[in-house]
């Protein structure tokens, strides 16, 4: 691991962003252009005195999961990324037909979306990135487990998942996301990600074994959804799908119509934000 590297190598990272390219407000006596360490440290999970002994070239070597992590909240290029990973002594991710890194253009999009919820996922159903609104909508999932942020496992797996729907919306729900999932394996059929995927969930889901043997296909698109929450109730949002082609990423943006009933809830859940939710009310968006 190559210390002193690795420290100029975040320092300089750090330095070229500004608060707004992360989502961030700015706020007054700021002295320095570029990120506080402290800035990082939030946008990575660590904490401030972890991340400030990177910079001191003193900190021990960082898992896989925090460079990644690391990676996100300065916004590297793959090639950055792969650099960060060799400066560690890592071996970078292997770029595969799903990449899960989010290109730092995405996350900009993503971190000026401040009024709806909206999150990036992998076309198999992996979250990748949420901005403040989806958390407020649907939990942390990048909190949890990695296995436990694919949204179809999560629903037809996790029976406290499904809670986040209405009861009478849940089979529509359960019949897209199969019918997407199916698009998927039939585009990348010597892939053995979305293979495994569909082996696990037919295995452990009869619904899910079910739905997939009627053999119903679907591309994920335009739509509108009604969504559960716990302190400002049932919102019924409008899902646009913008994908990204090169890397079978998607970012899901959801709005409300203004004047609606659901717009005002919108709002409201723009205020009342994590505050209400808890680890265990986390699900899936």
């Amino acid at each position: 691991m190559n210390r002193a590297e690795l420290a100029d190598f975040l320092r300089r990272g750090r330095a070229r962003l500004e608060p707004s390219d992360a989502g961030l407000t700015a706020g007054p006596r700021r002295r320095t252009p570029g990120l506080r360490r402290e800035e990082v440290a939030q946008l990575a999970g660590m904490s401030v005195d972890y991340y400030t002994r990177l910079e001191q070239s003193r900190g021990p070597r960082p898992s896989r999961q925090m460079l990644s992590a690391l990676a996100r909240a300065l916004r590297l290029t793959e090639d950055e990324r792969d650099h960060l990973f060799h400066l560690t002594g890592e071996e970078p991710p292997r770029r595969a037909a799903t990449s899960t890194h989010v290109r730092p253009g995405l996350l900009l999009v993503l971190d000026r979306l401040h009024d709806c919820p909206a999150l990036v996922v992998t076309d198999c159903g992996e979250v990748l990135a949420q901005n403040a609104m989806s958390r407020a909508l649907s939990g942390d999932l990048l909190a949890r487990p990695p296995r436990e942020r694919n949204m179809l496992r999560r629903f037809f797996l996790d029976p406290s998942a499904q809670a986040l729907f209405p009861p009478e919306d849940r089979p529509e729900r359960a019949r897209e996301q199969v019918a997407g999932l199916r698009a998927v394996a039939a585009a990348r059929p010597t892939d053995p990600e979305p293979a495994a995927l569909v082996a696990e969930l037919r295995a452990g889901s009869e619904e899910f074994a079910r739905l997939w043997d009627e053999h119903e296909v679907a591309v994920r698109r335009a739509s509108t959804k009604r969504f559960r929450h716990p302190v400002v109730g049932v919102l019924e949002l409008d899902c646009e799908v913008l994908v990204n082609s090169d890397h079978n990423q998607q970012l899901i943006v959801h709005t409300a119509r203004p004047g609606t009933e659901s717009y005002e809830r919108l709002r409201l859940l723009r205020v009342v934000g994590l505050q209400d939710l808890t680890p265990s009310e986390a699900q899936t968006p």
